[in-house]
Order: C-alpha cells, then structure tokens, then sequence
C-alpha cells in the first residue's frame, strides 16, 4: 500500500504539472460556453449606424453603388456578396463575418462588425476539438483526469483521506451530478 501511495503522488504530481495548461483552457473556455446565451464568448460585435443619398434599389449599376457605399462605411476590398432581404432592406456581407444592413428607401442603415475576443476565441476553438491531433491529446487529457481522480483515493490516508473526510468529499462529487440528472432530464 506504501508503494501506491508514492507512485500515486508521483503521478498525480507530474501529470498534472504536465497539464496545466489544458486545464487552464478548458476550465476558462468551459465557463464561456456554459454562458453563451448571455454572451458570445468569442467575438464582441460592435454597430456603426450611418445614412446614405446613394441609390441601392436593383439597377445595373447596384455593385459600383455598394462599392460606393462600402467606400464611406467601410472598404470595398471587404465585399464579398450581398442580397435583398425584402424589397426595402439590402444586406451586404463584408470579409470576415462582419454585415451591412440598408433601408434603400431612406438610406439609414447600420454596420455589424464583429472582432475576436482575444484569449476566449482562442481556448473555445481548441475546446471544440478542430482536428484529429487536438482530439488525440484531448482524449489523453481526458485519461489523464480519470487517472487524477484514482490516484487520488490513494494519496492521502486516515481521517482526511477516502475512509475519512476525503471519502464524504468524493460522494459529494459524484452525487451531485447524480441528483441533477434525476432531477433535470
């Protein structure tokens, strides 16, 4: 039992040295995408509001008059298409998620920017699995939180360890969850 208390420290100890940065990823980006609905962790999205005299009804000429519009809202180099989403509103989309929104019969209309959250976009792409080498060192992240957890049984004995306070503390843990399955599904 001595020796699977040591090695259980000693792996406890240097895996986890290992991932604490993954940890500090999914931890941060798990937080944000448990409150999407109250935000958009990985982009803030800023509105530009403007009005304009050029004519944006369908005409032969409707791209040169984006290309103009875009020259004083934005940039004509960001086009990318556009549409009409009724018969008085003209969205124009713009390089890298960003849109127009224009009432062709009054010209007022607004600019939908959206800019990277720096920090948040970065851990939520990597929490989304992006390809099958991150899949792979996340499912031995996974392995290793499985191992966190058994090595822990064994770390500590007496009163505080898994026969004592240790062991009230690990019940907790997997009651809870428990209790909220049966509760909520």
């Amino acid at each position: 039992m001595k020796q699977l208390r040591k090695w259980s420290r000693i792996l406890h100890r240097d895996i986890g040295y290992f991932f604490i940065g993954t940890t500090l990823i999914y931890g941060l980006s798990g937080i944000a995408l448990n409150h999407m609905s109250d935000w958009n962790p990985n982009y803030s999205v800023e509105i530009k509001n403007f009005e304009t005299p050029i004519n944006l009804e369908k005409t032969p000429t409707i791209k040169e008059n984006i290309f103009k519009l875009l020259d004083e809202v934005d940039n004509r180099k960001n086009y990318k298409k556009h549409y009409y989403k009724n018969k008085n509103q003209l969205k124009i989309f713009l390089k890298g998620g960003s849109s127009i929104m224009v009432n062709i019969k009054n010209g007022k209309g607004y600019a939908e920017y959206l800019k990277k959250r720096p920090v948040f976009y970065e851990v939520n792409y990597l929490h989304y699995n992006p390809n099958r080498i991150w899949t792979w060192f996340s499912d031995l992240y996974a392995a290793a939180l499985i191992l966190f957890a058994v090595t822990s049984f064994f770390m500590v004995k007496g009163k505080k360890g898994i026969t004592g306070r240790g062991g009230i503390y690990a019940a907790l843990g997997i009651l809870i969850p428990l209790l909220f399955l049966f509760f909520y599904i």
